[in-house]
């Protein structure tokens, strides 16, 4: 029996990777619920079984004293030392072993169940504890089953979830495919470990790019700055701790190897790799490329950034659909306002000749304005954000005031940017209309529709064959005018003749 019982312990022990100790113990537990089984719920019991030989032993245990409170786990004096001999005391523990036998096959059935449970239990810890130190790495899989959009991924040892908004969209994931996936987290829920994918996460593709650049792995280049929209394109920012070394370079790979290697994995999905700048101007500057960038103006505050490129880099720094200028957003995580030279000089030219000083503003007096100034408060902007507690310090102000020239400034701020915005609207659109052609060009060439044409039928009768040609001359009448233009020519002639003769003539020397 005991030789039997090494063979299942060993066998529990292969195919669950669970350590023989764990075994073990859960078989001891399963014993002491048999006996109490037996005994009852409160009986003390200790089992014990031999790693090495796989004896089981089961005892009941009392303690020995004066007056039994408890039958289930105490044993008076005097029966203790009938059993078990004069030198028992009071306090002293006694025991007698319980044979296997006599437990019965429902308290055996109670012990297997035990054990089955205990075996589950630590077997569900030790896949919690192998994944939990996977999060942030990739895994494969193969797809098992796909169900309402979710995928689940056999990864051996338990089944791993795919959630639909995991995934990249438009791929197909079918039954039996091996598939690459970013473990995200782990989740220890009731009914065991639950391991979450992701293909869409910025993670993975940073973890793809670990996997096939041996400078990522080497830690001489960084993946400082990840963005992406699956499945389309994606940005990554890389740094090179090595003056020798150039990130963007090791990224692409040879031919650009590498970087094909990781939009081959993501189905198709285009990759842009920009060097990392800790400068925001630089970073923002790179992470728009393809477009080529005038001017940045930041508001470090705020982290908004203000673009300003020439009207034929517009199109390439919005990107298809907006991607290149949402991507560039996420990868710097600053504010990106793009505006054209023409829209940044006119907004420039218009806010100069409209801006109001603070000192033209209603309620501010010459004397309030030289206080105002006093405190740091230069324009209406400053008025409009200022602290109640900074207006409050000035002589003479108390909270009611301070609040009312607060709302002055701020009613009077938004009324000029309105009438900025209107004015540079306005001039803009004038601009584009002056552009316009005076005519489409094009049109000239259209074709004339046929049902563009009015056709009208008139009911004329047919002529007599003489009238038809009654108004045309005769051979004699255009004989006629062609003598009398011969007779008019010749007159001319005969009158030059005559002029020359009347001119006087230079005398014979």
């Amino acid at each position: 029996m005991d030789h039997n019982v090494m063979n299942a312990l060993s066998q529990i022990t292969r195919e669950k990777n669970i350590d023989k100790a764990v075994i073990i113990e859960s078989l001891e537990a399963g014993l002491q619920s048999a006996a109490r089984k037996k005994l009852g719920t409160e009986a003390n019991i200790d089992a014990r079984v031999d790693p090495e030989t796989g004896e089981m032993v089961v005892e009941q245990v009392k303690t020995v004293v004066e007056e039994v409170d408890d039958p289930d786990t105490d044993i008076d004096l005097e029966e203790a030392r009938i059993e078990f001999g004069d030198e028992v005391e009071i306090g002293d523990e006694v025991r007698w072993e319980l044979p296997l036998e006599e437990f019965g096959r429902n308290a055996i059935l109670v012990a297997k169940q035990i054990l089955v449970q205990k075996v589950r239990e630590a077997e569900r810890a030790q896949i919690f504890e192998e994944y939990k130190d996977r999060v942030n790495e990739i895994i494969v899989g193969t797809v098992q089953q796909v169900d309402r959009g979710n995928v689940l991924v056999n990864l051996g040892r338990t089944e791993a979830l795919m959630p639909y908004r995991e995934q990249i969209r438009g791929e197909k994931l079918h039954q039996g495919k091996t598939v690459r996936a970013f473990i995200t987290e782990v989740l220890d829920s009731a009914k065991g470990p639950q391991v979450i994918l992701s293909r869409s996460h910025p993670g993975f593709l940073k973890a793809l790019f670990h996997q096939e650049v041996p400078e990522i792995q080497e830690n001489i280049v960084e993946i400082k700055a990840v963005a992406r929209e699956p499945g389309t394109r994606s940005k990554i920012a890389v740094l090179s701790n090595d003056d020798r070394v150039d990130p963007v370079g090791s990224c692409v790979g040879m031919k650009g190897s590498r970087v094909q290697a990781v939009t081959r994995e993501l189905a198709g999905e285009r990759v842009d790799i920009v060097p990392w700048s800790a400068e925001p101007s630089l970073l923002i500057g790179r992470a728009l490329s393809p477009a080529i960038v005038n001017n940045i103006i930041l508001n470090r505050d705020a982290k908004e950034a203000t673009v300003v490129v020439n009207e034929d880099q517009l199109s390439k720094a919005i990107g298809k659909e907006g991607k290149n200028v949402r991507l560039a957003a996420k990868l710097t995580e600053w504010k990106i306002d793009l505006v054209s030279t023409r829209e940044y000089n006119t907004r420039q030219r218009v806010t100069n000749e409209m801006s109001m000083k603070l000192g033209e503003m209603e309620g501010v007096t010459d004397e309030l304005l030289v206080l105002l100034e006093a405190v740091g408060i230069l324009s209406i902007e400053d008025l409009a954000r200022a602290n109640p507690e900074r207006l409050e310090g000035i002589e003479g102000m108390d909270a009611e005031q301070a609040e009312g020239l607060r709302a002055t400034a701020a009613v009077t701020l938004n009324e000029l940017n309105r009438m900025i915005e209107n004015a540079v609207g306005e001039e803009l659109a004038q601009q584009a209309e002056e552009e316009l052609p005076l005519f489409d060009e094009s049109a000239m060439d259209e074709p004339v529709a046929e049902e563009d044409v009015e056709l009208t039928e008139h009911n004329v009768e047919a002529p007599e064959e003489g009238e038809l040609f009654k108004d045309l001359p005769t051979e004699d009448a255009e004989a006629e005018p062609e003598a009398a233009d011969e007779a008019a020519a010749e007159e001319i002639e005969d009158s030059e003749e005559s002029d020359e003769s009347d001119e006087p003539k230079e005398p014979e020397a």
